[in-house]
Formats: C-alpha cells, sequence, structure tokens
C-alpha cells in the first residue's frame, strides 16, 4: 500500500483516517467545517477565467467540488492507498460512474456472477440498453478470462466477499490472467473491485494490482446507519475522467453526509475491528447450533476456501451467512423469517456496516427478482439469513440468537 511517512515511520490505518495529509501546525478548527452551501463567492472575475482555463483550485459550484467532501476524499484515498478518491452520493453512483467513465457502446465487462443484487440487475437490465455486454466467469475458473476477453473488453469487475454467501475470489488470480488476457488482445483492460465487504481494514486490493476500487461508503466506511454514500480510488488520471461524467450524472455527495462520514473515519479502525472479532465469536458458536444447517465466515476452518482467505485477508470481516434448519411444517424462508421476527437486540433491517447488529434475509432484500436459476447461479438459498455484525456485547448477542433459533 502507498502511505505517507512521517519521521522515516510508515503512517498507522488509523491516523491516516484521523489527521489525513495535515500532519503540519496550523490554525484552524480541529473538525472539518460543513461548507454547506451550493455555490461560492468569486474575489473577482479572475477567478473565473483561472476556472475556466482548467485550475482546480477555483471552487465554483458543489456538484463539482466541495471542500468539506475535498477533504474526506483525501484522506479516504490515503487510508486506502490510492492516488485519488471521489465520493458519491450512493456506493450505486459510484459503481456505475466509474464504469460508465471508461465505456461505450460495444464495449464487453467481465465479472463473475455473485455481485451485489443491485450491480447485477444494473449490469443485466440497463447496461445492455446502452449496447454493453457482460459474460461472466465463474469465481473457481478464472482461467477462462483469457478466452472471454475479446479486442471489446474494458473492464474485468468483481467483489470479495460476495455478497451474500461470503464466497472469495482469488484476487491474485484475476489480476493475473487478466493481464495475460491484455497481451494476447493487445489493448488494457481495467481491474475494478467491489471492497464494501471485506474494506480496507481486511483487504488491501492494490497491493495485489488492481486498477480500482469502488466502496459503498455507506456501510463500513460510514459505519452508523446514517448516511448514503460510495467512493471510487484509483490513479489521478483515471479519477479525473470520473469526475468529469460525475458533474454530468450529477451523483454528487452532500457536504453534510461528507461531514458525518470524516467524523466515522475516526473510528473505522475500531469499530471494523471490534466487528471481526464479534463476527468470528458469533459464527463458531453457531456453527455449533442444532437449529443451523451451515455457517459461511471467511474466519471458520470450515469455510470451502478458508485458505484463501488467510492468504489475502488480514481480518475476517463483520458478515457472517447461515442458514436454518426449519422446524417440521415450516417452509426454510418461513424459519428465516421467525429467527429475524424475533431477535431482541439484532435489529431486522436492509443494510450492513454499522455498530448495530442487523439481519436481512437475501431472498427477501439483496437478491429480490432474481428468478431460481439466478439465485442458484448466487449460491442463496431462502433459508439464509445474513448478519451484519456489530459492536454489542458478544454474549448478548450471543443469547439472543440462540433464543430467537428456538423458534425457527
Amino acid at each position: 500500500m502507498k502511505t505517507k511517512k512521517q519521521a522515516g515511520s510508515v503512517l498507522s490505518l488509523s491516523t491516516r483516517a484521523i489527521h489525513g495529509n495535515k500532519l503540519y501546525a496550523f490554525k484552524g478548527p480541529v473538525a472539518t467545517p460543513i461548507y454547506q452551501t451550493s455555490t461560492y463567492r468569486f474575489e473577482s472575475s479572475e477567478d473565473a477565467i483561472r476556472y475556466a482555463k482548467g485550475d482546480p483550485t477555483v471552487y465554483v459550484y458543489t456538484r463539482y467540488h466541495n471542500p468539506t467532501v475535498h477533504d474526506v476524499e483525501e484522506k479516504i484515498a490515503l487510508m486506502e492507498g490510492g492516488e485519488a478518491a471521489a465520493l458519491f452520493s450512493s456506493g450505486m453512483a459510484a459503481i456505475t460512474t466509474a464504469i460508465l467513465a471508461v465505456t461505450k457502446p460495444g464495449d464487453e465487462i467481465i465479472s463473475t456472477p455473485a455481485l451485489y443484487g443491485g450491480t447485477y440487475r444494473w449490469f443485466r437490465d440497463e447496461l445492455p440498453k446502452s449496447g454493453m455486454t457482460v459474460k461472466y466467469v465463474h469465481p473457481d475458473h478464472l482461467d477462462q478470462i483469457e478466452n472471454l476477453a475479446t479486442p471489446k473488453t474494458t473492464i474485468v469487475y468483481f467483489e470479495t466477499p460476495t455478497n451474500p454467501t461470503l464466497d472469495l475470489v482469488d484476487i491474485a488470480e484475476v489480476v493475473k490472467r487478466t493481464r495475460r488476457a491484455e497481451r494476447k488482445i493487445g489493448r488494457k483492460i481495467l481491474i475494478m473491485i467491489d471492497n464494501t465487504f471485506a474494506s480496507i481494514l481486511n483487504q488491501d486490493p492494490f497491493k495485489y494490482g488492481i486498477d480500482v476500487i469502488v466502496e459503498s461508503a455507506t456501510k463500513y466506511l460510514g459505519g452508523h446507519s446514517d448516511i448514503i454514500a460510495g467512493v471510487v480510488v484509483g490513479t489521478s488520471d483515471f479519477l479525473k475522467q470520473v469526475r468529469g461524467l460525475a458533474k454530468y450524472h450529477g451523483g454528487c455527495a452532500d457536504p453534510f453526509a461528507a461531514y458525518l462520514l470524516t467524523r466515522s473515519l475516526k473510528t473505522f479502525e475500531l469499530r471494523v475491528g471490534k466487528q471481526n472479532e464479534n463476527a468470528l465469536t458469533l459464527a463458531k458458536t453457531l456453527e455449533k447450533h442444532k437449529k443451523v444447517n451451515r455457517v459461511l465466515y471467511p474466519g471458520l476452518p470450515s469455510f470451502p476456501k478458508y485458505h484463501l482467505a488467510k492468504k489475502q485477508m488480514s481480518g475476517f470481516g463483520g458478515m457472517v451467512t447461515i442458514e436454518v434448519k426449519p422446524s417440521k411444517g415450516r417452509s426454510p424462508v418461513e424459519a428465516a423469517a421467525r429467527v429475524c421476527d424475533n431477535l431482541k437486540i439484532a435489529v431486522n433491517a436492509m443494510s450492513l456496516g454499522g455498530v448495530e447488529t442487523l439481519v436481512s434475509i437475501p431472498v427477501y432484500s439483496s437478491h429480490i427478482f432474481l428468478s431460481d436459476t439466478e439465485l442458484k447461479h448466487h449460491g442463496v438459498t431462502p433459508g439464509m439469513i445474513r448478519i451484519s455484525v456489530g459492536v454489542e456485547g458478544i454474549e448478548d448477542l450471543i443469547g439472543d440468537f440462540e433464543q430467537a433459533l428456538s423458534l425457527a
């Protein structure tokens, strides 16, 4: 990871998240101010002339840039090891703008099939309207990237761990196969990863040669279930293209949301570290429960790709997925619903990454409107419950799940 150095040592993730690159004496507020403005005063028309000539330091309009937003973009880029970052109004705005910034009608994208439902449906329903094709490669057969790639291939896109099965994609292998495909077709292919589920604390994609990170900042970066935001991290040249398109698509970040996000970054490592710890303990406990068919968590030795998790992840994340064993006479999805409805501490809500534990049923949430064939392709079953583990007392969480599972 590229990091700033101070006094001969590499700055820690927490220091970068709290201070960014402002490691010098200056007079001003400790907390980042909220520039809650739509437009900016010019000292004179010379400012307008400088802006017209391409001077990026001239603030004109918050849809284009904003000091509060810029501050959090700098911190996230520094945290994640990228040259630059762009903040958006949502994770989907970040994903769609990043992809559309470098594609055109006729282009092709290669992707693994297990994706966030919104991304998958956008690939399936919207991209074909723009004349673009998405080809899918199984994560266990990444050598097929070289066969699928053509001179029209622009992007290789994937996420790991996947939603909601937590299946893993070998990042190093994706990079290796894509670079071989580039040599075969004679053009650059952008490798883009959705790093939302892992976050930078648990997984460093740039270390493996990934070109672009997209992330829903609503989740672990925000961490308090009170903002909607997305971020794109990559090279300065790529981010210039992304920002250019963002001006027209309008998915700009709100200054107040940016302020809340920069506040959240100050506790990012503490929060996510505790979520990792709680998730592993809860997963180990639920794996022994008689009303649970299986537990999917990368940190369990029983997890199918446990060794890959240990290789490419520095922590196993806060997401746990369980498959409920229904009582006689109940369907799997009915049993899952009974568990979710009877939890007292964990909250039945459709999101993840916050300090409170949330549960959701994928067939009713992230993977709604998918056919049975598509669900099977994604590895999603009706009895699954996705658990976003929070920072509550772990004994409280264990007791809560045990009483709710007894009613499944």
